[in-house]
Protein backbone atom coordinates (compact mmCIF):
# COMPACT_ATOMS: atom_id res chain seq x y z
CA UNK A 1 0.00 0.00 0.00
CA UNK A 2 1.19 3.48 -1.07
CA UNK A 3 0.55 6.64 0.51
CA UNK A 4 0.88 9.21 -2.05
CA UNK A 5 0.91 13.19 -1.96
CA UNK A 6 2.40 16.01 -3.12
CA UNK A 7 4.02 18.99 -0.98
CA UNK A 8 4.11 22.15 -3.19
CA UNK A 9 5.82 25.17 -3.34
CA UNK A 10 8.83 24.44 -1.30
CA UNK A 11 11.00 27.75 -1.00
CA UNK A 12 14.74 27.32 -1.89
CA UNK A 13 15.68 30.16 1.13
CA UNK A 14 18.88 31.24 1.26
CA UNK A 15 19.91 33.38 4.15
CA UNK A 16 22.16 36.67 3.77
CA UNK A 17 24.34 36.04 6.55
CA UNK A 18 25.55 32.78 7.74
CA UNK A 19 24.23 31.17 10.93
CA UNK A 20 26.10 31.58 13.50
CA UNK A 21 26.39 28.61 15.75
CA UNK A 22 25.62 28.15 19.30
CA UNK A 23 28.41 28.63 21.99
CA UNK A 24 28.27 28.48 26.07
CA UNK A 25 25.84 31.53 27.14
CA UNK A 26 24.70 32.10 23.77
CA UNK A 27 21.91 30.67 21.67
CA UNK A 28 21.95 30.31 17.87
CA UNK A 29 21.60 33.01 15.94
CA UNK A 30 20.08 33.16 12.68
CA UNK A 31 19.53 35.83 9.80
CA UNK A 32 15.94 36.50 9.01
CA UNK A 33 16.68 38.26 5.60
CA UNK A 34 16.95 35.57 3.11
CA UNK A 35 16.91 35.62 -1.03
CA UNK A 36 14.20 33.48 -2.68
CA UNK A 37 15.90 31.61 -5.56
CA UNK A 38 12.27 29.70 -6.53
CA UNK A 39 9.95 26.97 -5.36
CA UNK A 40 10.29 22.76 -6.26
CA UNK A 41 7.21 20.47 -5.82
CA UNK A 42 8.01 16.83 -4.74
CA UNK A 43 4.93 13.96 -4.92
CA UNK A 44 6.39 11.30 -2.77
CA UNK A 45 5.17 7.58 -2.39
CA UNK A 46 4.98 6.60 1.45
CA UNK A 47 5.09 2.32 1.70
CA UNK A 48 2.90 1.81 4.61
CA UNK A 49 4.44 -1.65 5.23
CA UNK A 50 8.22 -0.92 4.69
CA UNK A 51 7.90 2.87 5.66
CA UNK A 52 10.32 4.16 2.84
CA UNK A 53 9.85 6.74 0.47
CA UNK A 54 10.10 5.39 -3.01
CA UNK A 55 10.00 6.24 -6.42
CA UNK A 56 10.13 10.29 -5.35
CA UNK A 57 9.15 13.08 -8.00
CA UNK A 58 11.05 16.58 -8.21
CA UNK A 59 10.05 19.56 -10.26
CA UNK A 60 8.17 23.05 -11.01
CA UNK A 61 4.68 21.77 -11.45
CA UNK A 62 2.20 19.27 -10.02
CA UNK A 63 -0.56 19.08 -12.92
CA UNK A 64 -2.45 15.83 -13.81
CA UNK A 65 0.88 15.27 -16.50
CA UNK A 66 2.60 15.34 -13.86
CA UNK A 67 0.74 13.35 -11.48
CA UNK A 68 0.09 10.42 -13.97
CA UNK A 69 3.72 10.41 -14.95
CA UNK A 70 4.89 9.74 -11.47
CA UNK A 71 2.45 7.02 -11.04
CA UNK A 72 4.03 6.17 -14.45
CA UNK A 73 7.77 5.54 -13.14
CA UNK A 74 6.13 4.28 -9.73
CA UNK A 75 4.75 1.25 -11.04
CA UNK A 76 7.44 0.74 -13.98
CA UNK A 77 9.36 -0.58 -10.47
CA UNK A 78 7.06 -3.53 -11.12
CA UNK A 79 4.70 -3.36 -14.36
CA UNK A 80 3.16 -6.79 -13.91
CA UNK A 81 2.32 -6.76 -10.01
CA UNK A 82 -1.11 -5.06 -7.53
CA UNK A 83 -0.43 -1.20 -6.68
CA UNK A 84 -2.40 0.43 -4.07
CA UNK A 85 -2.46 3.91 -3.42
CA UNK A 86 -4.13 6.16 -0.74
CA UNK A 87 -4.90 9.54 -2.09
CA UNK A 88 -6.90 12.94 -1.42
CA UNK A 89 -9.95 14.47 -3.37
CA UNK A 90 -7.91 16.55 -5.89
CA UNK A 91 -9.05 16.86 -8.83
CA UNK A 92 -5.43 16.04 -10.52
CA UNK A 93 -5.80 12.51 -8.53
CA UNK A 94 -8.59 11.66 -10.68
CA UNK A 95 -8.20 13.04 -14.11
CA UNK A 96 -8.31 11.62 -17.51
CA UNK A 97 -4.60 11.00 -17.91
CA UNK A 98 -4.38 8.92 -15.05
CA UNK A 99 -7.82 7.15 -16.28
CA UNK A 100 -5.49 6.63 -19.42
CA UNK A 101 -2.20 5.25 -17.75
CA UNK A 102 -4.23 2.44 -16.15
CA UNK A 103 -6.00 1.69 -19.02
CA UNK A 104 -2.65 1.30 -20.98
CA UNK A 105 -0.73 -0.33 -17.54
CA UNK A 106 -3.73 -3.26 -17.46
CA UNK A 107 -4.02 -3.85 -21.05
CA UNK A 108 -7.83 -2.87 -21.02
CA UNK A 109 -10.22 -2.91 -24.20
CA UNK A 110 -12.71 -0.23 -22.31
CA UNK A 111 -14.86 2.65 -23.91
CA UNK A 112 -13.66 5.24 -22.02
CA UNK A 113 -16.39 7.75 -23.40
CA UNK A 114 -15.59 11.94 -23.73
CA UNK A 115 -14.56 13.79 -21.26
CA UNK A 116 -17.76 16.06 -20.35
CA UNK A 117 -19.96 14.08 -22.28
CA UNK A 118 -20.16 10.07 -21.21
CA UNK A 119 -18.52 6.92 -19.94
CA UNK A 120 -15.75 6.58 -17.88
CA UNK A 121 -13.86 9.93 -18.67
CA UNK A 122 -17.68 11.63 -18.45
CA UNK A 123 -17.20 13.52 -14.70
CA UNK A 124 -14.74 13.38 -11.63
CA UNK A 125 -17.23 10.71 -10.31
CA UNK A 126 -17.42 8.72 -13.38
CA UNK A 127 -13.67 8.06 -13.36
CA UNK A 128 -12.91 8.12 -9.17
CA UNK A 129 -16.00 4.75 -10.02
CA UNK A 130 -13.34 3.43 -12.72
CA UNK A 131 -10.15 4.01 -10.69
CA UNK A 132 -11.34 2.50 -6.85
CA UNK A 133 -12.36 -0.46 -8.84
CA UNK A 134 -11.34 -3.37 -6.64
CA UNK A 135 -10.99 -5.67 -9.76
CA UNK A 136 -8.59 -3.16 -10.79
CA UNK A 137 -4.64 -4.26 -10.69
CA UNK A 138 -3.50 -0.36 -9.66
CA UNK A 139 -6.10 1.13 -7.90
CA UNK A 140 -6.50 4.02 -6.19
CA UNK A 141 -8.65 4.78 -2.27
CA UNK A 142 -9.55 8.25 -1.37
CA UNK A 143 -9.18 9.90 1.69
CA UNK A 144 -12.78 11.48 3.39
CA UNK A 145 -13.26 14.77 2.20
CA UNK A 146 -11.67 17.34 4.39
CA UNK A 147 -9.56 14.50 6.10
CA UNK A 148 -6.25 14.30 4.04
CA UNK A 149 -4.36 14.33 7.34
CA UNK A 150 -5.38 11.20 7.57
CA UNK A 151 -3.15 9.71 4.41
CA UNK A 152 0.44 8.60 6.48
CA UNK A 153 2.74 10.35 3.71
CA UNK A 154 1.42 13.57 5.54
CA UNK A 155 3.46 12.41 8.52
CA UNK A 156 6.14 12.01 6.83
CA UNK A 157 6.05 15.63 5.22
CA UNK A 158 6.11 16.99 8.91
CA UNK A 159 9.44 15.06 9.31
CA UNK A 160 11.18 16.78 5.68
CA UNK A 161 9.81 19.88 7.29
CA UNK A 162 11.69 19.56 10.52
CA UNK A 163 14.57 17.48 9.69
CA UNK A 164 15.33 19.63 6.12
CA UNK A 165 13.22 22.28 5.12
CA UNK A 166 12.45 24.66 8.27
CA UNK A 167 16.51 25.21 9.21
CA UNK A 168 17.30 24.82 5.49
CA UNK A 169 19.99 27.38 3.82
CA UNK A 170 19.67 26.41 -0.01
CA UNK A 171 21.68 28.26 -3.07
CA UNK A 172 19.50 27.39 -5.75
CA UNK A 173 16.37 24.94 -6.40
CA UNK A 174 18.99 22.39 -7.95
CA UNK A 175 20.33 22.66 -4.46
CA UNK A 176 17.21 22.45 -2.61
CA UNK A 177 16.56 19.32 -4.51
CA UNK A 178 19.66 17.26 -4.09
CA UNK A 179 19.14 18.15 -0.02
CA UNK A 180 15.69 16.43 -0.20
CA UNK A 181 16.71 13.67 -2.40
CA UNK A 182 19.51 13.08 -0.23
CA UNK A 183 17.63 12.82 2.88
CA UNK A 184 15.35 10.27 1.46
CA UNK A 185 18.42 7.90 1.08
CA UNK A 186 19.48 8.67 4.45
CA UNK A 187 15.64 8.34 6.01
CA UNK A 188 15.07 5.03 3.82
CA UNK A 189 18.53 3.51 5.24
CA UNK A 190 18.78 4.86 8.87
CA UNK A 191 15.11 5.89 10.25
CA UNK A 192 12.65 4.38 8.23
CA UNK A 193 9.49 2.23 9.80
CA UNK A 194 6.11 1.84 9.70
CA UNK A 195 4.15 4.38 11.64
CA UNK A 196 2.40 3.35 14.50
CA UNK A 197 -0.71 5.67 14.06
CA UNK A 198 -4.06 5.33 15.36
CA UNK A 199 -7.13 7.25 15.72
CA UNK A 200 -10.11 6.70 18.04
CA UNK A 201 -12.29 9.52 16.40
CA UNK A 202 -12.57 11.43 19.33
CA UNK A 203 -12.08 15.59 19.34
CA UNK A 204 -8.36 16.12 19.98
CA UNK A 205 -9.85 19.56 22.02
CA UNK A 206 -12.97 19.85 24.41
Amino acid sequence: MISCDEKTSIQALERDAPTRPMQPGMIERREFEYVRHGTTCLIANFDVVTGEIIAPTLGPTRDEEDFALHIRRTTAADPSGRWLFVLDNLTTHVSETLVRLVVEREGLDVDLGAKGKRGILKNVASRKAFLTDGSRRIRFVFTPKHCSWLNQVEIWFSVLARRVLKRGDFISVGALEQKILAFIAYFNRVLAKPFRWTYAGRPLAA
